[in-house]
């Protein structure tokens, strides 16, 4: 069993957890993600690192409280248990040899943009982050972006956050200014990090997108993951979570990604009827 250490509302909708898991925390890295249950008849979901303090033993995970799972998982409380917390998976991101980077996250990506913004922070990278949400109700985790990046530049659909603008546009007039990159990492809304690609390859510059939107079983097993990436058939949980985002066949990603919408849609009903109360939703 895994025991809920800390837990913290930090929207209306996005919760972070700290979770006592020592054999992870060991071996985590940013870009990361874990599988987990709530409770021995629970459905399994990958969620990815957030953070972790390895001489602490412990493990943060930042979600949304969207789907079935995740509302079980927000009506928990600090001292109760996970029945299971497995990892690390996937490939940590890679960092060796970058001096440079811009990292572009949106929405409750910015959970997954964090540890690798603090990664290559650590390394002694410079660490631009430009972090988007629609409001600023929405934001989280700012304070953390700013304390990694030597230039923190955040925007928001309605302007109440930050600049009135989106990421994609952030990110050219960045470029266009003559900022250069070693790496650009995107990390967020499918449709925002197909934007982002598209910016970055008018200005032939490496880009990577993390594919964790996609993202079901965890075990590649059940193929809710794959994808198309320079013409070949990849699994985001098994040979990723990222991928050359100018090679990601975004449109087919895209197109995927709502085929299960009315099921999730249905699922999360009746989750919010199960665990929050008939008509408090």
């Amino acid at each position: 069993m895994y025991r809920i250490l800390e837990k913290e509302q930090l929207n209306a909708s996005v919760f972070r957890m700290v979770i006592e898991a020592p054999s992870v925390a060991r071996k985590a890295e940013a870009g990361q993600f874990i599988i987990l249950r709530t409770d021995e008849n629970g459905e399994r979901i990958p969620l990815t690192v957030a953070d972790y303090d390895r001489e602490r033993g412990s493990v943060t995970i930042v979600f949304s409280a969207v789907g079935a799972t995740t509302i079980r998982l927000s009506s928990m409380s600090q001292g109760e248990s996970l029945q299971d917390f497995v990892g690390p998976l996937g490939t940590p991101t890679e960092t060796e040899g970058l001096s440079r980077v811009c990292i572009v996250s949106g929405g409750v990506g910015a959970a997954i943009a964090y540890p690798v913004a603090k990664k290559l922070a650590s390394m002694g990278c410079c660490v631009h982050s430009v972090v988007g949400f629609r409001s600023r109700e929405l934001v989280v985790l700012e304070k953390e972006f700013e304390a990694v990046s030597d230039r923190f530049l955040p925007c928001s659909d309605d302007g109440t956050w930050g600049e009135k603008a989106l990421v994609t546009n952030v990110l050219q007039g960045l470029l266009e200014a003559g900022e250069k990159y070693d790496r650009v990492i995107t990390i967020g809304p499918l449709p925002m990090m197909k934007y982002v690609s598209l910016v970055t390859k008018r200005f032939s510059v490496p880009t990577v997108a993390s594919m964790n939107p996609i993202m079901i079983d965890g075990t590649g097993m059940c193929g809710g993951c794959r994808l198309t990436v320079g013409g070949v058939t990849k699994f985001a949980c098994v040979d990723g979570p990222e991928f050359d985002a100018h090679l990601v066949d975004f449109d087919e990603a895209i197109a995927r990604s709502s085929t299960y919408r009315e099921f999730e849609g249905h699922a999360r009903e009746q989750a919010c009827n199960l665990f929050l109360g008939e008509g408090n939703v």
